[in-house]
């Protein structure tokens, strides 16, 4: 009888109106009244995206402003290594959850700032402005009441008194009369209600842009079997040079047709070799796809020939004659008159 057993559990599920289900999960749900966040379940249960990463979702929605979310904070604060952490938050950034751009302060240093949205569908859609109530109409004050003249005392009737035949009612007094009512205030316009802005274009995340597709993997115009064998050999020894460039053989049999296309343009392997390893981003994940961008993308040209680095020709330059007419120097290849002369030979003659 050393084991504790938890009564409370239950209690509340005897609590729980209604039958339960006969499989599955039971939910006793307690509400939250300090310390919880808010998850949308387009979150919870997106379809595309890892538990890692939703998880990693939840805990930087439950940071505050302003708290580091890099790679290392999050690994420090996850069992998981920092590879899985950079995945789950590649996965975020491709679904539109998650934004990371590098800025460069006044200092010149420069930082990731790193933007989350909870609802990352919500930006496609036109924002408006929300609807502001109308302002309540002035309601003038109430006139005062007049006051009513206080009611006299009867006095008693004297003895014997002959009664008097009935004359007119008295007039009364001005201070007995009641006050005129003061005039009502004119009313006072209400505030226009101003209309709301036009709605901004809706925003799209940078994430859900279409990326254009990827070089192809240049080839030589024929991969004879001393290209292929040098090609080979210079991919496995890439490793032994640095020592991240560690390829698999289908790596290698994938990678050859572009190494021999460098080689075909008489680039020489160690050239080849500066070319593909030289300062590789820290940590390096996929070395076989870092080689195929740099083999696509610093393809050299091909060697020009002799033909193309002669120098060029220029044709000969006239040589100045002096004009018989007027003395004037021109070029041409035979001595006479220059243009001026000629054209005025012509006219004469006409």
């Amino acid at each position: 009888m050393d084991a504790q057993q938890n009564n409370a559990l239950t209690r509340a599920l005897a609590e729980i109106p209604g039958p339960l289900p006969a499989s599955g999960v039971i939910h006793i749900v307690i509400p939250h009244t300090s310390r919880f966040t808010v998850v949308g379940n387009h979150l919870a249960q997106y379809p595309g995206l890892s538990s890692t990463a939703v998880g990693i979702a939840v805990r930087i929605q439950s940071l505050p402003q302003g708290a580091d979310v890099g790679i290392k904070a999050l690994a420090a604060r996850f069992p998981e290594g920092e590879t899985r952490i950079a995945a789950a938050l590649r996965e975020l950034e491709a679904h539109g959850y998650l934004r990371r751009t590098r800025n460069r302060l006044p200092n010149g240093r420069v930082v990731t700032r790193t933007v989350f949205c909870n609802q990352p569908t919500a930006l496609l859609r036109p924002r408006t402005a929300a609807p502001q109530p109308p302002p309540a109409p002035l309601v003038p004050a109430p006139a005062p009441t007049p006051a009513s003249p206080e009611p006299q005392a009867p006095q008693a009737p004297a003895a014997l008194a002959v009664p008097e035949a009935p004359g007119p009612a008295p007039v009364p007094e001005a201070s007995d009369r009641p006050s005129a009512a003061p005039e009502p205030r004119p009313p006072v316009a209400p505030t226009p209600v101003m209309a709301p802005p036009p709605a901004s274009p809706p925003y799209v995340p940078l994430a859900t842009a279409p990326k254009p597709p990827p070089r192809p993997l240049p080839r030589p115009r024929e991969l004879t079997p001393e290209l292929d064998r040098a090609a080979a050999a210079l991919l496995s020894d890439l490793r032994r040079h640095a020592p991240q460039f560690v390829l698999s053989e289908s790596d290698v049999r994938h990678l050859v047709p572009g190494v021999a296309a460098w080689l075909e343009r008489e680039a020489h392997p160690d050239t080849i070799r500066h070319a593909l390893t030289d300062d590789p981003p820290q940590p390096l994940r996929q070395p076989a796809k870092l080689l195929r961008h740099r083999l696509s993308a610093l393809l050299p040209p091909p060697l020009p020939g002799a033909p193309d680095l002669a120098p060029v020709r220029r044709a000969p330059a006239l040589p100045l004659q002096t004009c018989d007419g007027c003395e004037r120097a021109f070029r041409s290849p035979a001595p006479g008159h220059c243009r001026d002369c000629r054209a005025e030979g012509a006219r004469t003659a006409a």
